[in-house]
């Protein structure tokens, strides 16, 4: 029996559902029930009640699934598939920060830990900041956490004065307005889509900047042909399965982040094999984590 039978054999007696992020390997990407964004995968967790899901994707999405479905079992193929933006911020900080400042709103983007959701008021994901954002009072200070491009970017398209956490994703921090330059010199006739974790000034030369989700969405949508795509490679996977009579180009250096291609289908096969590893949240944990993501689900 090969590995996807024997995947989709466990999966089936296992009543377990297989969920995965634009940013993993085209295989397990192929293989998951459902693949998305931080938005669309937070939702489908939230939603599916399966008894057993297996998360590919970076730790802290892991969390999330288990903070949204507690009754099931959460598997996680890459326990040690961390974040580096994710780890720039704890509930400690944020409390130091709190004292400061009693009366401000603090956002937090959903990629960060369970641990520093309990300390926030509300989250938000590169698809939603905006109408997140838009929601809160415009008397009230907000502190957008923990990825300041992003912030600063909702915060010019929006005009609302925010603070912002010194934290990135390195992964599109490190795209330049030279690495944008370049490309479009080398496809003149592509349009430019960013991320917007990237750098304000990266965003400004592209021609939109939209969560992975948006940009599946956009180019499906789009009359152009070409694209230059400027975030994660992982994505080009699925962009070009759904659009084969379009062209996609990566930036160069190709921004990959090694986490996320930690999931692999033996590490899925070993999960639904053995139930394990699992994802572990103690109940207050959840409770008070879970708050911030509904206040996000509801808007």
């Amino acid at each position: 029996m090969s590995i996807l039978e024997s995947i989709h054999e466990l999966k089936e007696s296992r009543h377990a559902i297989i969920l995965a992020h634009n940013y993993t390997e085209g295989p397990v990407q192929d293989v998951a029930d459902f693949v998305g964004d931080s938005l669309e995968l937070s939702r489908k967790a939230a939603a599916c009640q399966a008894p057993v899901i297996v998360f590919c994707g970076v730790r802290f999405m892991a969390e999330t699934a288990k903070i949204l479905s507690p009754n099931s079992i959460v598997l996680h193929p890459a326990p040690d598939s961390g974040c580096l933006m994710a780890d720039m911020v704890n509930a400690a900080a944020i409390n130091a920060y709190r004292q400061k400042h009693p009366n401000t709103i603090v956002v937090a983007y959903i990629n960060t830990t369970a641990e520093t959701k309990t300390a926030v008021d509300i989250c938000c994901t590169s698809g939603n900041a905006e109408k997140v954002i838009a929601s809160i009072p415009a008397d009230k200070s907000i502190l957008f956490l923990p990825d300041g491009n992003l912030g600063r970017n909702i915060a010019a398209k929006l005009n609302r004065p925010m603070e912002f956490w010194p934290g990135c994703c390195p992964i599109h921090d490190g795209v330049t307005t030279e690495t944008i330059h370049q490309a479009k010199l080398q496809h003149p006739d592509a349009e430019i889509i960013v991320h917007p974790e990237c750098r304000p000034e990266v965003v400004a030369m592209a021609d939109t900047a939209l969560s992975t989700g948006g940009m599946l969405t956009h180019v499906k949508e789009s009359g152009c042909s070409e694209f230059i795509i400027g975030t994660e490679a992982g994505i080009l996977h699925r962009m070009r399965q759904e659009n084969p009579q379009k062209q996609f180009y990566p930036l160069s250096p190709t921004p990959i982040c090694h986490d996320m291609k930690k999931v692999t289908l033996e590490s899925i096969l070993s999960c639904l094999q053995n139930l394990e590893p699992r994802v572990e949240l103690d109940e207050e944990t959840i409770r008070l984590a879970r708050r911030p993501i509904d206040a996000m689900l509801q808007i």
